[in-house]
């Protein structure tokens, strides 16, 4: 998974909030320019500490800022260290990705973090925006009132959800699309779909 940016950007709020010892994101994703994977900690960081070449460091670093610096709403028991999960936006879709640390997988899970990431993709729902978490490429959608697994989840995959009314009551239609390069430029064809009855009013 590629470093993305947070799209909040407000740099006074992230000057407010120092990384201090925080260094999860140098471990959780992948630095394109030294070749590093996603999951392993950067040769460049001393961790706790912070990055060795700081004042040198590659562009794809400079830009990050995660949202716990970023977002002045988000909890302070949200810093990547204490929470094992780093949030951003994506600079494309707005989607709010949530990228957990490999050696706890489960953190997302735990409370009071999985309620709080309910609460975030009901209000980002609203706004045509998702909450992803990922741990390594498998990815889960957080859905107001439940957890989708949606699998392997690369760069060339974009998903959507709509809240569509049935018979039986409404529900989430979950599409999952593949950009396919085409003489044009590029299309999405449909990878999978699937449906998840609302659960509650939540």
């Amino acid at each position: 998974m590629t470093t993305v940016g947070s799209a909040a950007g407000e740099a006074s709020i992230a000057q407010e909030r120092a990384c201090g010892s925080c260094t999860l994101c140098c471990k959780v994703y992948n630095v394109v320019a030294f070749g590093k994977p996603a999951g392993a900690w950067c040769s460049h960081c001393e961790p706790t500490l912070g990055c060795a070449i700081h004042d040198s460091r590659p562009g794809e670093c400079a830009v990050f800022d995660c949202l716990w610096k970023t977002m002045p709403a988000l909890p302070m028991h949200w810093k990547p260290d204490q929470a094992k999960m780093v949030l951003t936006v994506h600079p494309t879709t707005n989607n709010i990705q949530v990228v957990v640390d490999p050696d706890l997988p489960s953190a997302w899970t735990r409370q009071p973090y999985h309620s709080q990431l309910r609460v975030l993709a009901k209000s980002n729902m609203a706004k045509g925006h998702l909450v992803i978490v990922f741990v390594g490429e498998q990815a889960t959608l957080i859905l107001p009132d439940q957890d989708v697994p949606l699998g392997i989840l690369t760069l060339d995959r974009v998903v959507s959800v709509a809240l569509e009314p049935g018979p039986g009551g409404a529900a989430y239609e979950v599409k999952i699309y593949a950009r396919r390069a085409t003489t044009g430029g590029q299309t999405l064809e449909l990878a999978s779909a699937s449906r998840h009855p609302v659960r509650s009013a939540a």
